[in-house]
């Protein structure tokens, strides 16, 4: 099992940075076609100070608006015990440490792991996962919000929704610009072929942006399992877990969903269909998550047929 839970993780590692510098190269290349189509180089600096500007602002305070949003409250040693010393020995044994723990009153079982790194790392899960899920199974649960922690994806997921934000503000001021000159601009270096490309490239980008982000959130969510799994050497616990959340939050939407967090939880927050069915392609390249089934496969050691 582990030698092939390894292969995922290094695979997963390798392909989440490259979706990322892909990202990144969208981004230089959006802001310099718009300062050369504009010739104005300050649109290039702008685009590159904004995004630096937000991912500095959401580093120190993504983990405060993440848990007001979902209605988190701290949770107790004694209230939740099993929860806090699973967390904590878990911690010992990843070498970091221990999380904050937070609980939701949601009847839908599902976790997440927020905060700016390991020292200011926060861990949520909801009541609905505390009543459905036995000991071993809410253990592979944590160790695979553990990993988010240490993988550092918490940091990576938020610079990721930031650049999704700015390509989509670029994208509008360009499209807004010329429906407001009458798609036209005479200090611009505009002709009509680089018009053209310019729209094109507009309405595509936000499109391409977001399919990297989902691209990148799934490539996540398997590293996690994988390493969540070494971390316990029980992948079964985790398999197990994920199937009973699938099942339990089938066709339910969590009370406080919302669509910039919903890659920070385990499972989707508005609801699978509780099926084994296949998932075809398109909707699996526009889903925040891996199917239940190949993640579960995967940390069985099978192969999806």
């Amino acid at each position: 099992m582990a030698p092939n839970l390894y292969k995922n993780q290094d695979s997963n590692i390798f392909k989440t940075w490259l979706l990322m510098s892909v990202f990144l190269v969208l981004i230089v290349f959006l802001g310099w076609f718009l300062s050369y189509y504009y010739n104005d180089v300050l649109i290039f600096y702008f685009a590159i100070f904004f995004s630096l500007f937000m991912n500095i602002f959401s580093y120190w305070f993504s983990d405060k608006i993440v848990l007001k949003m979902s209605g988190a409250k701290p949770a107790s040693k004694e209230e939740y015990y099993d929860l806090y010393t699973i967390t904590e020995n878990l911690a010992i044994t990843a070498g970091l440490p221990m999380p904050k723990l937070y609980v939701i009153t949601d009847a839908v079982p599902n976790a997440f792991a927020t905060g700016r790194n390991k020292e200011h790392a926060v861990i949520a899960v909801t009541t609905g996962l505390l009543q459905v899920l036995e000991k071993n199974e809410l253990e592979g649960v944590v160790a695979h919000e553990m990993a988010h922690i240490g993988n550092r994806d918490i940091l990576l997921q938020t610079i990721v929704v930031v650049l999704v934000g700015l390509v989509t503000m670029l994208a509008d001021f360009f499209l807004r610009s010329q429906i407001n000159r009458g798609g036209g601009d005479r200090d611009s270096k505009g002709g009509g072929i680089l018009l053209i490309v310019g729209l094109v490239l507009m309405i595509l980008s936000p499109i391409f942006a977001s399919l990297i982000q989902l691209a990148i959130s799934r490539k996540r969510e398997f590293l996690a399992d994988a390493t969540g799994a070494l971390l316990t050497r029980y992948p079964e616990g985790l398999a197990s877990a994920l199937e009973k959340i699938s099942v339990n939050s089938a066709g339910q939407k969590m009370q406080n969903a919302n669509h910039a967090t919903a890659h920070l939880f385990i499972s989707n927050p508005f609801g699978g269909d509780g099926k084994k069915n296949k998932v075809n392609f398109f909707a699996k390249i526009f889903s925040t998550h891996p199917p239940t089934e190949e993640r579960v496969a995967a940390l069985r050691g099978l192969e999806i047929k």
